[in-house]
């Protein structure tokens, strides 16, 4: 995968749709019962003379939220991924709504999501987790909505497939550190960029050398200093398979090549990102972590929403570091960056290699360090084609499989052997 002219997120575009309607912007929240989308609705419910959510969809782990959600927020159609909640969901929204009120219709099934994606709105906020938000964001895009991509896996293992259906500006980034980006690139044309800074908070491990981390344990790598996320995310976080993940995203959404994306840790979290440009100036986003502010500049793009969480406090002094990335201790960077040099379904493999190690080392079966190792074993083992622009929604999906069987294999053969080192 080589530079190419194709930037999906350029925030000096304005897609047609992103003009403003007339009167509250009509929303789809995509996994509205996480991190991402509760605080959608929190962002949602604060400016509802700018926002009206018409349908909200989620796995269907948390109906009772689930339905308190679609009733606060009046919702047409609600979605849930696992069929066989469908009749729970039915009853929390029952307890919820008013005797005689109509409930909202309701969809359920794996391609519940994709099918509200594809309904008339005018933003879709994807905040899905993992690689099955490819085809809710393929829905959205080919049906012609904005795109609030939270779900940087679908971007990652779709490469030319969202590439080939994105119009200009029809992304707006909501991950934090792709929205600085957006924001930053404000300050000059793509031919001024001279790199991406995309900044890491470290993780809990940050400071810790390879050998330090052989003996983590679930519990130590759930504690996120900074963020509160999924457990899926919050290891991907300690590990930096995550930062891996940001990598690509940034070498997809604005065309840069991967040896001028570069990661920093930064440990308070304040910066979110940067662009350094042909003259030697630095632009930077700044604000507390809160992921209000890049979700709300996602639904309400090009325009600010006022108020949304509190800025900086300039009356307080403030400490902030920038340390280098040990990429010895921390591989997953690296790593990521050739996974994306690859292209094809390399990208693919990586991620769900990746979320079938995160289960193996929650579940005991494989140790921390084993959970980048595994991933770079199948990603050599299966990484390697097709590639190109003929890349289809099956073969993704077949590698996807493929990578997660083998993942699954290697994980149970590194958990046999640790407990067998740990017995002896």
């Amino acid at each position: 995968m080589t530079e190419t002219s194709v930037c999906l997120a350029d925030p000096h575009l304005r897609y047609a749709a992103q003009s403003p309607p007339d009167g509250p912007r009509e929303v789809a929240v995509l996994g509205s019962t996480g991190s991402i989308g509760t605080q959608a609705v929190d962002v949602v419910l604060r400016n509802p003379e700018r926002f009206r959510v018409t349908a909200l969809s989620a796995g269907g782990g948390n109906v009772e939220l689930l339905a308190e959600q679609a009733h606060r927020l009046r919702v047409r159609a609600v979605g849930v991924a696992r069929a066989e909640r469908a009749g729970a969901l039915r009853e929390a929204l029952r307890a919820r709504y008013g005797a005689g009120e109509a409930l909202p219709e309701i969809l359920a099934g794996p391609d519940a999501a994709t099918e509200l994606a594809a309904r008339p709105c005018h933003t879709v906020l994807n905040g899905i987790t993992g690689s099955i938000g490819l085809a809710p964001t393929l829905a959205a895009l080919e049906a012609g909505h904005v795109l609030a991509l939270a779900n940087k896996e679908s971007l990652i293992v779709g490469g030319p497939l969202v590439t080939g259906l994105a119009k200009p500006g029809q992304i707006v980034p909501v991950d934090s550190e792709h929205s600085a980006l957006f924001q930053a690139l404000l300050g000059g044309t793509r031919a001024e960029v001279s790199r991406l800074v995309v900044t890491a908070s470290g993780g809990p491990f940050r400071g810790k050398k390879r050998a330090e981390l052989t003996h983590v344990t679930p519990a130590d790598a759930l504690a996120h200093p900074t963020w509160a996320m999924g457990p899926v995310i919050t290891i991907n976080s300690a590990t930096l398979v995550n930062k891996g993940l940001e990598v690509i995203e940034a070498h997809l959404l604005y065309g840069i090549p991967f040896d001028r994306i570069e990661v920093v840790v930064h440990p308070q979290s304040y910066i979110h990102s940067m662009v350094e440009f042909t003259d030697g100036s630095t632009l930077a986003q700044v604000s507390p972590p809160d992921m209000r502010m890049p979700i709300a500049l996602g639904l309400g793009w090009p325009e600010r929403v006022p108020g949304v969480a509190a800025p900086v406090d300039w009356t307080r002094a403030h400490t902030w570091e920038f340390l280098p990335l040990d990429t010895d201790a921390f591989p997953s960077v690296p790593l990521a960056c050739r996974v994306g040099s690859l292209g094809g379904t390399a990208p693919a493999v990586f991620n769900a290699a990746n979320e079938e190690c995160v289960d193996a080392f929650l579940a005991g079966r494989l140790p921390f360090t084993g959970i980048v190792d595994t991933v770079a074993q199948v990603v050599e083992e299966l990484g390697s084609a097709p590639s190109g622009t003929s890349l289809t929604l099956p073969d993704v999906l077949e590698a996807e499989t493929r990578a997660r069987a083998r993942a699954r294999e290697l994980a149970g053969t590194a958990g046999r052997t640790t407990t067998e080192a740990t017995t002896a």
